[in-house]
């Protein structure tokens, strides 16, 4: 598996921060030729399925998730929030995990720890897929976290 990490750090609130890496239509706005396909109705939690569609036209694939593990940061200011997902598609399989670590009043850590698998690519490419991965979603990620 292409396992990669990203790190970023932000001036927001554990509860933006939150709100910003769990938007899944953001994501797919930030990542090229991505969109969200089908999305659970309600709110997100464990159990939550979404798919992120990616290719030009009828040409790509899909990337269905479900979330299994939903700890948002606490309203009285819980240091920690963490989302897991789970990629059970055709051709990326793996997991994804969000964490959001309050580093002091107003600042927050954001790590994103990915491993995925593209079935049919040879493991030696694992290295170049990582690269890849940490590439593509670590400028999400911090276009996620700018000041708008």
């Amino acid at each position: 598996m292409a396992l990669f990490r990203i790190v970023r750090g932000a001036p927001l609130s554990a509860a933006e921060a939150w709100r910003r890496v769990t938007d899944w239509r953001a994501h797919a706005a930030l990542v090229p030729l991505t969109r969200v396909g089908a999305v659970s109705t309600g709110p997100v939690r464990e159990g939550s399925r979404f798919t992120m569609r990616t290719g030009i036209g009828p040409v790509g694939f899909d990337d269905p998730m479900e979330v299994v593990r939903w700890e948002p940061p606490g309203p009285g200011g819980a240091p920690v929030g963490v989302c897991r997902l789970e990629k059970r598609g055709r051709v990326v399989t793996g997991w994804a995990e969000i964490e959001v670590r309050e580093t002091a009043p107003g600042s927050v850590r954001v790590t994103w720890t990915e491993a995925l698998r593209l079935r049919g690519v040879p493991r030696v490419c694992d290295p170049v897929l990582a690269g890849a991965g940490k590439w593509v979603f670590g400028r999400a990620l911090s276009a996620l976290m700018a000041d708008n």
